[in-house]
């Protein structure tokens, strides 16, 4: 079972008119473990007494910050940013779940590497994370940062990264793209496609690009844009990972689509968590997620969109669909991971496995 804190709110740093900065304390006694591009999920109480779920990613590092933050962008008519942005203060008190998610690097102080970050709006929240941990923990590792914004004012951490920059020297590389620049910007201009992409890849000093590591995060487009670009670079796959910006709705989907054959109709599926076997019934609208908590199981997750892979599991016998596979990398789809909210059992002896 997911582990429950009440987080006491230290402070709210304003990042820009449209982002925000919410620092926590620790509770007490305790320190929250987290690696840096994981996602922290906050429960916000609703009016009818209900729980509604957010995710957002830490924008903090374990390795340089001394209390843990997430960064929020205001999403119009979004209920949950609206309402952090507006209303909450420092000493207030928020319900979170422990930190999770997979977008986090494998770190060791003695390893040379280059890094490459690509990032649009928001995306910015756990690349930030992410590269202020590579440039302490890895003395010898270059790191380099191509950010896209809407404008000058928009650019998240802006003042943070030129800190970063003064600091660091030439081993902290940053490129700002402007889609709707003012008169007085003199960087780079336009949105981050292929071809721009390519552009400032091809700018970077130093950079050796088909041998770097990349991570990506932002909108769907902008990573399909930057995978193209990388492909033709020939960077192997293994070397880049992404994280998607997508903003789901809390409601259940309006259309549930059944195989003609009736392949979706309700099974049994055998799942194992937490050393307990547990039988559940699937129906065919359900995935094996909904199911379980239908049953009061009280498995992981978070997002419910197959995107930040707090549901992951192994599905060690039997057959089944998943709606969306975007969160998993080729090698865990092939050794039979899975995202439970997002799974539909299609054979009689479905067995999983949930951490």
């Amino acid at each position: 079972m997911s582990k429950h804190y009440f987080l006491k709110v230290k402070e709210v740093e304003k990042e820009t008119e449209e982002a925000s900065t919410i620092h926590f304390w620790h509770p007490l006694n305790e320190v929250i473990a987290y690696r840096p591009g994981q996602f922290l999920t906050l429960l916000l109480p609703m009016e009818d007494g209900t729980k509604v779920r957010r995710s957002y990613s830490m924008s903090s590092s374990p390795y340089t910050d001394v209390s843990l933050a997430v960064t929020i962008k205001r999403i119009p008519g979004g209920f949950a940013s609206n309402m952090l942005l507006d209303t909450i203060k420092e000493g207030d008190i928020l319900e979170a779940v422990e930190p999770m998610g997979s977008f986090f690097p494998k770190q060791e102080d003695d390893q040379i590497r280059q890094v490459v970050f690509v990032g649009a709006g928001s995306g910015i929240t756990p690349l930030f994370s992410i590269l202020k941990s590579v440039l302490i923990v890895e003395p010898e590792s270059q790191v380099f940062l191509i950010y896209g914004s809407r404008n000058e004012d928009s650019i998240i951490f802006k003042t943070k990264i030129e800190a970063l920059k003064e600091k660091y020297g030439d081993r902290f590389q940053v490129v700002h793209t402007l889609s709707q620049p003012g008169d007085s910007w003199t960087g780079e201009i336009g949105r981050l496609n292929k071809t721009h992409i390519l552009k400032i890849l091809g700018q970077l000093s130093d950079l050796k690009a088909s041998e770097a590591e990349y991570f990506l995060c932002g909108p769907d487009d902008m990573i399909d844009e930057a995978k193209r670009a990388l492909s033709i670079l020939a960077v192997p796959d293994q070397k880049v990972r992404r994280e998607s910006f997508v903003t789901t709705s809390s409601s259940q989907p309006g259309e549930v689509i059944v195989a003609e054959d009736d392949t979706y109709k309700t099974r049994e599926v055998t799942v194992f968590y937490e050393g307990t076997e547990y039988k559940v019934s699937v129906k065919a609208h359900e995935t094996v997620l909904e199911a379980a908590l239908n049953m009061d199981i009280d498995l992981p997750y978070s997002c419910q969109a197959g995107m930040c892979t707090a549901c992951m599991g192994r599905c060690v016998s039997g057959t089944v669909q998943m709606d969306e596979d975007e969160g998993l990398t080729q090698g865990e789809r092939d050794a039979g991971f899975i995202l439970t909210c997002v799974t539909r059992p299609l054979t009689d002896d479905v067995i999983i496995e949930v951490e």
